[in-house]
């Protein structure tokens, strides 16, 4: 392990981090809410935190070995969400305890989305947009470890595209450089946000709002600025805006890279998981509107609208919300909440297991059945028109096993802990996929949890954004041996 490097670049990333407190520094001065000496205190403790990692290593020159690659990123995450906490416990007005302040960042950090803060409407301007610009960087770090680092650590559902099936990534990056590939993301994930904020606008947000809550649609996370959510605007229009650049956000960001450079949006179509993520979002639409409008929960109009947004908002994780999705009748609740462990397509900012190693869970489940009556044909699982090695399949049952087992300890702790069932088991669930919202007690947000399950459901999203095994791989003994 090579721990000066790895310092080198924790120094560096903390003394960028310290430039993300300078904007909500000056929305702090430009709306006269008395928070920015707040700002100002973080800022200054994680810059000289930075420097002091940088400075005794900057002269090192070394490459950065695989190991030393697991451990960044899983610090990445740690590391930001503790100095991404500060402000929260500086300010008076938001007054979290140092549990709240941390799970509130990570929350953000990670796109999760879920809140321990209850009443947003009397926060600070300055406040709530760091909340909002929090889940913006986190989104479009995600979408680059997932496209640029997972893949060369062997970890990821980018591994599966790169290895085994055709569409817009099977060469090892989308260009020839690492920074070239990072810089034509961030190009797209800016591009989305602006179109997004500009739309927003002109529906009837003020500039304020739609900043903030473009930055959580387009980072699939979920935060608002106002305690009814998305709902509190209560306008078709923003709703169906909403729709749009959450599905699209839900989408794989390289596949948008492939479109852009192509010129063609039939590459949506023709790529297995977006298909397959599409063909999702059009089943549970079906069964949400139809239901809504069976019960007589909803007229035909307000069934299609609400419940396609709400369905949207789950199943790509955003979290967003215009109406109670919990008090909907029977199954209906737990089946959205279902849709959200499909999450979105890999190298998006979505959560949840992700569409590729749900269709390739069901393939092979078909096989299986088949087998059962031809025991000894050999029977290729396809993507596309690319037969998928039986290694990449082993890899996706290995994943599905370790969630399971994970999911289960954890929802365990957390009854242990005090929480009830139906609590427990959506917590772990919205904060493993990165969703936000739950059912019972967490369906609005997080402030009834107790500290021990909030510190385990901060490991949740860790362990959920990490996609696991990056983070599992931690603990292991033989990571640590020479």
């Amino acid at each position: 392990m090579r721990f000066s490097i790895i310092a080198k670049v924790l120094g560096v990333l903390l003394m960028l981090f310290s430039l993300t407190l300078v904007p909500p520094t000056l929305v702090s001065l430009w709306y006269h809410d008395k928070s920015h000496l707040s700002f100002l205190m973080a800022f200054f403790i994680t810059l000289i935190t930075g420097l002091v990692l940088w400075f005794p290593t900057f002269n090192i020159k070394q490459e950065l070995r695989t190991r030393d690659g697991f451990l960044v990123t899983a610090l990445f995450w740690a590391v930001l969400a503790l100095f991404g906490a500060l402000p929260f416990i500086f300010s008076a007005a938001s007054s979290l305890s140092i549990t709240d302040a941390v799970f509130e960042a990570l929350s953000g950090l990670t796109t999760t989305g879920a809140t321990v803060i209850v009443g947003l409407d009397y926060l600070p301007q300055s406040i709530l947009y760091y909340r909002q610009q929090l889940q913006w960087l986190g989104g479009i770090g995600i979408i680059v470890i997932a496209v640029a680092i997972l893949p060369m650590l062997g970890i990821g559902g980018m591994q599966l595209y790169r290895a085994e099936t055709p569409g817009p990534v099977k060469d090892n990056k989308l260009t020839p450089r690492i920074t070239e590939t990072a810089k034509a993301l961030f190009v797209i994930y800016l591009t989305l946000t602006v179109t997004c904020a500009l739309a927003y606008w002109a529906a009837g947000m003020s500039l304020f709002d739609a900043i903030g809550h473009a930055y959580a649609t387009v980072a699939i996370g979920g935060f608002s600025t106002h305690d009814a959510s998305i709902g509190f605007f209560n306008s078709e229009a923003i709703y169906i805006i909403a729709i749009i650049f959450m599905i699209l956000s839900g989408i794989n960001f390289a596949l948008h890279f492939t479109v852009w450079r192509d010129r063609s949006i039939k590459s949506y179509w023709r790529d297995p998981e977006c298909r397959f993520y599409l063909t999702m979002i059009l089943l549970g639409l079906s069964i949400t509107i139809g239901y809504l409008y069976y019960t007589n929960t909803y007229n035909l109009s307000s069934s299609f609208l609400v419940g396609s947004f709400e369905l949207v908002s789950i199943l790509t994780t955003t979290g967003f919300g215009v109406a109670d999705f919990t008090v909907w009748p029977t199954f209906l609740p737990y089946l959205i909440f279902m849709f959200a462990f499909m999450g979105g397509c890999a190298s998006s900012a979505g959560g949840g297991m992700k569409m590729i190693r749900i269709m390739l869970i069901f393939k092979q489940g078909i096989r299986e059945i088949n087998r059962l009556i031809h025991p000894n044909a050999i029977i290729p699982i396809k993507v596309g028109s690319k037969t998928v090695s039986d290694r990449v399949v082993e890899a996706v049952w290995g994943f599905f096993a370790v969630y399971v087992i994970c999911y289960v300890a954890m929802m365990l702790i957390l009854l242990g802990t005090g929480l009830d069932v139906t609590t427990a088991f959506t917590a772990v669930g919205a904060c493993i996929n990165n969703l936000g919202p739950g059912l019972g007690d967490v369906a609005a947000n997080y402030s009834s949890v107790n500290t021990p399950a909030k510190w385990v459901l901060c490991f949740a999203m860790l362990l959920g954004r990490l996609e696991v095994f990056t983070l599992l791989v931690l603990f292991s003994p033989m990571f640590w041996r020479r």
